[in-house]
């Protein structure tokens, strides 16, 4: 069954999000921790850590944001109405996007959240 002018969205669609998110987590905590675990001077500047973890912030909500609207659009493309819980194809695809949705969402917050240490502290006490 082919829908028209869309993309079949699978789990890797639906698992896209939380995983640009678990690549930012660990890519912050690591980058941090490098950074300040030789503890000589814990009042040294962390700029370099700060402008590397903007840099991968913006590129993770770029990324998610697009993973967001695309699954929104596909979603609302055949009315996207509730619920989905039928069992066609049609259904399943609506269930697929909604929840892509979501975890969009969820992911988008949770860079954020991730990232707000970096902007508030300025060095490794």
């Amino acid at each position: 069954m082919d829908l028209p002018n869309q993309t079949r969205d699978t789990l890797w669609t639906l698992i896209a999000s939380p995983s640009i998110w678990a690549g930012h987590f660990l890519f912050c905590y690591v980058v941090a921790a490098v950074d300040c675990a030789p503890n000589a001077t814990i009042f040294q500047s962390i700029e370099a850590t700060r402008m590397a973890v903007a840099v991968a912030t913006a590129l993770s909500l770029a990324a998610i944001a697009f993973l967001g609207v695309r699954a929104f659009r596909e979603w609302r493309f055949n009315d996207g109405a509730f619920p989905h819980d039928e069992d066609t194809p049609e259904d399943r695809e609506r269930f697929l996007e909604f929840s892509s949705l979501l975890l969009a969402g969820l992911s988008f917050l949770s860079v954020v959240f991730v990232a707000l240490p970096a902007f508030f502290f300025v060095d490794c006490r």
